[in-house]
């Protein structure tokens, strides 16, 4: 979801940023529902990953999808995002493309949006030789294989990343997510979505699991891109135990914010290395990459991107544990969490369904969970048992909510079906691919470019 920058105002005070969070909260019929993809990018003919520039690149990629509309932003006079309305395309580290949607009222205007993105980058993509690939975890290539884009935060990030953890460089170019941001009504709601969001995201993780390999070759994981966050960087990684505690609120979690390290300051267009410093002396004007300036609230808004734990607060609540993957997952994604968090009868289920879930099982799920996926054992039952009682409660969810389809008399509940799919069938997406490489593919990655690309 766009966030509104309202002030240039200094930030002097901690309670401005709890007002700030605080000043998320909607009323139950302002509720919105934004979804963002990401997407890898590669030459049709040599299934390389796309530089940024030459004939097939992102660049032109990005340039020709300017005649739907879409408006360009420029980093030192070079192209890396568009913009159309409040919907945007940016760039991740390694190329990866991603739609970051409208704030939309349904799972039927999400699906829709999410089919004219794909329908446009398609024909765009069609022109200049080049295709496009839902998975967690780019199957094929290594890292030194992977052109880095031109935006000056991603420099910073890929010199500060290899100091806290092995795999930060890997999460910057070679995964590739699904996540969906909803809000909240009050404090207490935040934080009860909040403790949801983070219990359930193996579930998450199990489901969409979809990246099975690491340099053409098994990982030994069904989600390598879920494995891949565990050791990016402990500061701004993880399942925050802290939000389990009776004093979480809005507080408690810019405390955690004003404790993660700074990444940069953002001034005239150029990104300021402030890597490793902190936020309260910015607010105290002792920032020694900005000695004597002080954060306005565009800063704090800035940083508050730069921490990556499984449910992220913003204004909203973004949910991060699903790996990418084909365009009825999308659309799954979004069904799966409006189904719960969007119901309050589904969300009181679930609330008392993970209440008394304890905090080593909370991370034994997010260690166990992208090697095994649904076949977890939890609580002396495979993972995906608790997986069909949890989308079950979903489809409920989205039941009663009875959102018909413009021109239509279909609900939302049919977006799930992607889901129970893949309970009935028993096999995640990742198995699938492991079984055809083991098969039909003679021990080769290359098919997936050609039969999962979008």
């Amino acid at each position: 979801m766009p966030e509104d920058v309202s002030s240039a105002e200094p930030v002097t005070a901690k309670d401005q940023l709890v007002q700030y969070l605080a000043n998320g909260c909607k009323p139950e019929a302002a509720w919105r529902i934004g979804t963002e993809h990401e997407k890898f990018a590669f030459n049709l003919e040599t299934l390389r990953p796309l530089p940024y520039d030459g004939p097939c690149s992102i660049r032109a990629m990005l340039e020709g999808l300017t005649r739907f509309g879409w408006e360009p932003v420029t980093e030192r006079g070079l192209p890396i995002a568009l913009r159309m309305g409040r919907a945007s395309i940016t760039l991740e580290p390694g190329g990866q493309f991603e739609l970051s949607g409208d704030t939309l009222e349904t799972l039927h205007g999400t699906c829709r949006e999410v089919h004219e993105h794909l329908v446009q980058v398609k024909e765009v993509a069609a022109e200049i030789g080049a295709g496009f690939l839902g998975i967690g975890f780019n199957p094929k290539w290594r890292r030194e294989d992977i052109e880095w884009m031109p935006k000056g935060r991603y420099e910073i990030m890929r010199n500060y990343m290899p100091t806290r953890g092995d795999h930060g460089i890997d999460m910057m170019i070679r995964t590739c997510t699904i996540q969906v941001n909803l809000d909240y009504s009050s404090e207490a709601d935040m934080v009860e979505k909040f403790r949801i969001g983070l219990a359930l995201q193996p579930i998450v993780t199990a489901l969409f699991a979809n990246s099975p390999f690491l340099e053409g070759k098994p990982s030994g994981y069904l989600s390598y891109r879920s494995f891949v966050w565990t050791d990016t960087d402990p500061d701004r990684c993880g399942t925050l135990p802290f939000v389990f505690g009776d004093s979480f609120g809005f507080e408690r979690y810019v405390d955690y914010m004003l404790d993660v390290p700074m990444y940069f300051v953002y001034r005239d267009g150029t990104y300021i290395n402030a890597a490793g410093q902190s936020f309260r002396d910015f607010m105290a004007g002792r920032l020694p990459a900005l000695p004597g300036e002080l954060p306005t609230m565009t800063d704090w808004i800035d940083h508050l991107t730069t921490v990556f734990p499984e449910v992220r607060l913003k204004r909203f609540l973004e949910m991060r544990g699903a790996d990418g993957g084909p365009w009825r997952r999308i659309c799954a994604l979004p069904a799966f969490w409006v189904g719960l968090l969007y119901d309050a009868r589904a969300q009181a289920e679930v609330a008392a369904l993970v209440a008394d879930w304890t905090a080593a099982e909370h991370d034994y799920l997010r260690k166990e969970v992208p090697r095994r996926a649904l076949k977890t054992e939890f609580r002396g039952r495979p993972l995906s048992a608790l997986a069909e009682e949890v989308v079950a409660i979903a489809r409920a969810g989205l039941a009663r909510r009875a959102r018909a389809e413009e021109g239509g008399a279909a609900d939302e509940v049919h977006h799930l079906d992607n889901l129970v799919e893949i309970l009935d069938r028993g096999q995640t997406p990742a198995e699938i691919k492991l079984a055809n490489y083991e098969g039909r593919w003679k021990g080769s990655v290359d098919p997936i470019f050609r039969e999962y690309a979008y």
